[in-house]
């Protein structure tokens, strides 16, 4: 028998041997997800309960401080903290939300003092019929000429 031959068995067999354990391996592993799984249904009543205590917990500590301070929702609403933002409370990565408060003239994220319009997209007629308002301004208001306004106005349907 040729040595070669010998060690091409021996490394199949030990291949074999790998696979196997793997295999063995991975059914424990599934059999350790099932006793996971059925021990979190298995407690699915109390894990639910005791998300909702303390969500009711984190409403009655707020209401607390909200009346020690002798304030109400409005009131704390109106905090230059907040102002005029609206404010989005949202459970269960967005599934459950609710937003409260807001200013009038549109939404602003929290944490932003001002909306940046630059940052957005424009739509390029969009643009063109606001510059175009923008030079009838400023011809309407003796601003600059007629001869001006003109090739501006050519220059932006170019």
């Amino acid at each position: 028998m040729n040595r070669n031959g010998g060690e091409g068995i021996f490394k199949s067999v030990l291949a074999a041997y790998l696979v196997l354990v793997l295999h063995v391996l991975l059914i424990i592993g599934l059999g350790l997800v099932v006793i996971f799984f059925s021990g979190i249904i298995q407690y699915m009543l109390w894990i639910f309960l005791i998300g909702a205590a303390v969500i009711l917990a984190s409403f009655y500590y707020f209401y607390r401080r909200m009346k020690a301070e002798g304030r109400t929702l409005r009131e704390m609403m109106q905090s230059p903290l907040f102002n005029g933002r609206p404010v989005e409370v949202s459970l269960l990565g967005g599934l459950a939300s609710f937003r409260m408060g807001g200013a009038a003239g549109g939404s602003h994220e929290l944490g932003t003092d001002t909306h940046n319009p630059s940052n957005q997209l424009e739509d390029p007629d969009t643009v063109r019929l606001r510059e175009i308002k923008e030079l009838a301004s400023l011809l309407k208001g003796e601003l600059i000429t007629r001869e001006e306004y003109e090739r501006a106005k050519q220059h932006i349907f170019k």
